[in-house]
């Protein structure tokens, strides 16, 4: 057999014979599937590297009458959420044998979206994974018949569309909650742009926390989640000197706000203290290192990546898959003196 393997590519059989199992085993393992323990996984993983072993995706879409391209279409592809969150999907596709089309959209209007739908079908697309986080995108779709599986992310589902969020509410009361633990009662927020999915729950967090502990909303800017615009609102909030701690919608517009308050004279946290959202990798490295709400954005695409897979291998319906943020508390809130 080795002499023949040399001659050809090493088949599924081939990897079974050597890792010592069925091929049944073999196909579980190459396609992720769960029920296979870790000591045959990891045998059937060594032999696949050392025969060098390929799956034979064409063969297998002859067999499956599917095409194992998974669609993504996404705007703000640049900003660091929707980046991760395709890194995730895209990290969880190739493992489970998937190859990903991206469509990156410079806007979201209806006949952008429509065109790179049309440019997934064309592909024969066996799912679309939405990386689209404005409000008229999920309209867009459902008035386009699709007959394939949709993972809108960033929202709950929607008919037979599945949603895969993080809890942006949830991350903003707990960033208040925060806030006013540590006495702070004038409490602004620097929100991201309002069309934003993202943004409208955070600023809506934001809120109902505030409500719940008796204080006023009246606090509110918005941004366009570049520092740019967060240095502009912390000129605007510098001025006024009304707010004890500030929440901000990323950490890129806190960081704009940290160089306006600096220039201000305005410290963080002996004057302002100051929470984010994202827990981007350089936020532990501003000046003061920065309080922010942590999201895994990595594991929120890999979750869309497995829930689409369930849709597709599985005729899993349509559901939501929410992902907890954490509170990440460092350097730039401290007490109300």
């Amino acid at each position: 057999m080795g002499n023949d393997i040399e001659r050809r590519p090493p088949r599924l059989e081939d990897v079974a014979a050597h890792a010592g199992v069925s091929h049944q085993t073999v196909s579980r393992v190459v396609n992720n599937h769960p029920n296979v323990s870790k000591s045959t996984r990891e045998r059937v993983e060594a032999a696949i590297a050392e025969l060098g072993y390929r799956r034979n995706t064409a063969a297998r879409s002859l067999v499956t009458r599917r095409s194992q391209v998974i669609g993504v279409l996404g705007t703000e592809l640049a900003q660091y959420g929707p980046a991760n969150t395709l890194l995730g999907v895209q990290q969880a596709a190739r493992e489970a044998g998937y190859f990903v089309s991206i469509a990156a959209l410079k806007e979201s209007g209806a006949n952008s979206v429509a065109d790179a739908v049309r440019y997934f079908t064309d592909q024969g697309a066996d799912g679309i994974i939405v990386i689209v986080p404005h409000d008229g995108t999920v309209q867009t779709l459902e008035g386009l018949n699709l007959d394939v599986p949709v993972v809108v992310v960033g929202a709950g589902s929607h008919g037979r569309f599945s949603g895969a969020m993080v809890d942006q509410k949830r991350g903003a009361r707990v960033a208040v909650a925060h806030l006013v633990s540590q006495g702070h009662r004038r409490i602004g927020h620097i929100s991201g742009p309002r069309d934003w999915i993202d943004a409208a729950a955070r600023a809506e967090g934001w809120r109902e926390e505030l409500a719940a502990a008796g204080l006023a909303d009246d606090l509110l800017l918005e941004g366009d989640w570049s520092a740019a615009s967060g240095y502009r609102m912390g000129q605007k909030l510098a001025a006024k000197r009304t707010a004890t701690a500030v929440f901000v919608g990323n950490d890129q517009m806190a960081l704009g706000l940290l160089r306006a308050f600096n220039e201000a004279g305005v410290r963080v946290p002996q004057d302002v203290s100051l929470v984010g959202f994202d827990d981007q990798p350089e936020a532990a490295y501003f000046t003061p290192p920065l309080t922010t709400v942590r999201q895994d954005f990595e594991e929120l695409g890999r979750r869309c990546m497995d829930m689409m897979r369930k849709q597709i291998e599985d005729g899993a319906a349509s559901s939501t898959i929410v992902v907890d943020p954490e509170l990440v508390v460092r350097a730039s809130t401290s007490p109300l003196p």
